[in-house]
């Protein structure tokens, strides 16, 4: 019996050790999360930008460091499975009025996956489902703010009530008119209540920290009347002249929060003691958005991971169809397969390409961290990478199974690896992002319809306007799409417009914006090659328009708003205030919402009344 109650001892501080690894990270991860709030007090805009890339490598480097640790002071992985096995229920004691339990096991997961070198997906000692509820939990400190400040107004005091929800934040830096803020919320959020009857249960709940990102802090919340629930977000921003700060607009309503936590969108910044409860709370403002992704938002990204696999093997069990290759025009560099009945896609890279896709492997991988750790301003789908995913060889389709044979053979594996019968398909590596429609394939449907169908010419306009605030949101990003074909483009559920091939990004910055010189005689003029020099980052734009531009109404739409993209003036104007350190404004909401102009109208009409 002796050996087994020292085989326990060690298990158990084999467990400590990782849940002191842990509450380490995940301290780091709130510090910096809470320092956003004194990076938006003072606008260090590039702080803010560093720190929110920097972030991301956090988790990684903590479960570096607790497998080391693991190692040396225990020699994890020589332990026997019965000392695993012990672990992990001592961890799952642990986690008792934990405050971030399923952070918790998935960081468990990550740890146990590194030392015993097993998959995610053949591991018998990683935490499949929660062995703790995230339910209710509280900070019971006496100290501590809750989750959520409730506010309680009347008809008489909503302005009162709202200046005093503002004040609550306390932040350190003065409003250039917060009255007249206010009064603008105020006149929004009545457009929501007016004529209706407040009921005695009439209240607005706010998340207690602010959400930081780029240049922007938003309050979240909603509004709670009898049996209705509105949520809201208002996002506080620096005035450009004044450098005070301003409520910049009033968004209201499921399809406006959607947007803002877009899955195209950086990840924002907020100071959480209890991450669940906030991702309860958002869930009630957004049934329809995933709890994986609202983690991912938080910038919790490995527990957004951890809760996609589940929702994707819930899926499968309740399915039937088989993965097929993905419909539209194939690419050069990546083989993309998908489930019709789930809303996802799934991305292999090849393992050759064309002589024009001058790249290699780790160089399509390193355009995938950079898009992950970059802000995407709306325009670029998060993806999710995963190594050594198992799928029943029986939901895939053949032509499917062939495809990957052909062209990335080295990412496939066929087998039976537990040896009980059940043929299955390894993927070794795989990017996931949500299944959009092709932009070339949206315009085709418009083109199908005919001339004169104005739903489908309606359509094809409001497409083809997207695409270029598209390009034109990825430029104030430092980004350069590299290849801008249609079929490189999705359009969203919302009719946005958003990038998703990423092997020829390059930031604008990296780039050499040119004219095209003007032929030196005839024959350059008739001469079906290039006369001029071209270097390997130089980019001509006006040599965009024949790629793009084939049909003249799509040309007619795209040369009256964003003829601009044509000139490589655009493009190095933008370089140039980019490398000034200038950071562009890019709004997750339609300008039109903005106070700004509401501001504009009231002083133009009494300069006018003057």
């Amino acid at each position: 019996m002796f050996p087994q109650r020292l085989d326990s001892a060690q298990a158990y501080d084999i467990a400590k050790a990782m849940m002191d690894g842990f509450n380490r990270h995940y301290r780091l991860f709130r510090t910096e999360s809470a320092r956003a709030k004194h990076r938006f007090e003072t606008a260090d805009w590039h702080g803010q930008q560093r720190a929110q890339r920097e972030r991301i490598e956090f988790y990684d480097l903590r479960v570096k460091e607790c497998s080391a640790r693991l190692e040396k002071e225990f020699k994890a992985g020589a332990q026997p499975m019965d000392v695993w096995q012990q672990v992990k229920l001592h961890y799952i004691g642990l986690l008792v009025d934990h405050h971030q339990p399923e952070l918790a096991e998935t960081f468990f997961n990550s740890v146990t996956t590194k030392i015993l070198h097993r998959t995610h997906f053949h591991n018998d000692f990683i935490f499949v489902r929660p062995a703790v509820s995230t339910e209710y939990i509280e900070n019971d400190e006496p100290t501590a703010r809750p989750t959520y400040k409730a506010f309680y107004p009347s008809s008489n005091n909503l302005r009162e009530t709202l200046l005093e929800m503002f004040r609550y934040f306390d932040l350190q830096r003065g409003f250039e008119d917060l009255e007249r803020d206010t009064g603008y919320v105020l006149d929004a959020m009545r457009g929501r209540i007016e004529g209706v009857r407040l009921r005695a249960n009439f209240q607005i709940q706010v998340l207690s920290s602010l959400f930081y990102r780029n240049k922007g802090a938003y309050v979240v919340g909603k509004i709670i009347n009898g049996f209705t629930e509105v949520p809201f977000a208002l996002p506080i921003l620096h005035h450009k002249d004044s450098g005070k700060l301003v409520v910049d607009a009033a968004l209201f309503g499921e399809d406006d929060l959607l947007i803002l936590f877009s899955f195209a969108r950086a990840y924002f910044m907020v100071d959480m003691e209890i991450p669940s409860a906030y991702v309860q709370f958002l869930r009630s403002m957004m049934p329809r958005k995933p709890r994986a992704e609202l983690y991912n938002a938080l910038g919790l990204a490995k527990q957004g991971k951890t809760l996609f696999y589940r929702d994707f093997l819930y899926h499968l069990r309740h399915s039937t169809d088989k993965f097929r290759i993905a419909p539209g025009i194939k690419g050069m560099v990546m083989l993309v397969f998908d489930l019709p009945s789930f809303p996802y896609v799934f991305k292999v890279i090849k393992d050759y390409y064309p002589p024009q896709k001058d790249t290699t492997r780790e160089q399509i991988k390193g355009k995938y961290l950079l898009v992950k750790q970059h802000d995407r301003v709306g325009r670029m789908a998060d993806t999710l990478e995963y190594s050594e995913v198992a799928f029943p060889r029986e939901r895939f389709d053949d032509e499917l199974i062939a495809e990957i044979e052909k062209f990335a053979p080295s990412q496939l594996e066929v087998s039976d690896r537990d040896g009980d019968g059940h043929v299955e398909v390894i993927i070794k590596h795989v990017y996931i992002e949500r299944r959009m429609i092709p932009l070339n394939i949206y315009l085709q449907e418009a083109f199908d319809a005919g001339p004169d169908d104005r739903r489908a010419r309606g359509q094809m306009e409001h497409a083809v306007v997207e695409y270029g605030n598209a390009i034109k949101d990825l430029v104030a990003a430092n980004i350069f799409p590299g290849d801008m074909l249609w079929k490189n483009f999705g359009v969203t559920r919302h009719g946005k417009v958003v990038f998703y091939d990423y092997d020829e990004i390059e930031y604008i910055t990296d780039c050499n914006f040119r004219r095209v010189p003007a032929p030196r005689n005839e024959e350059d003029e008739m001469s079906g090659e290039i006369w001029y020099n071209v270097g390997p980052r130089d980019v001509f734009p006006e040599t965009f328009g024949p790629f793009l531009l084939g049909n003249t109404a799509v040309r007619e739409v795209f040369m009256k708003h964003h003829g601009d993209l044509l000139d490589a003036a655009f493009w190095q104007q933008h370089k140039e205030r980019i490398q000034a350190g200038h950071v562009h404004d890019v709004f997750p909401y339609e300008r039109e919402k903005r106070f700004v102009h509401r501001h504009a109208a009231r002083q133009g009409a009494g300069a006018s009344h003057a």
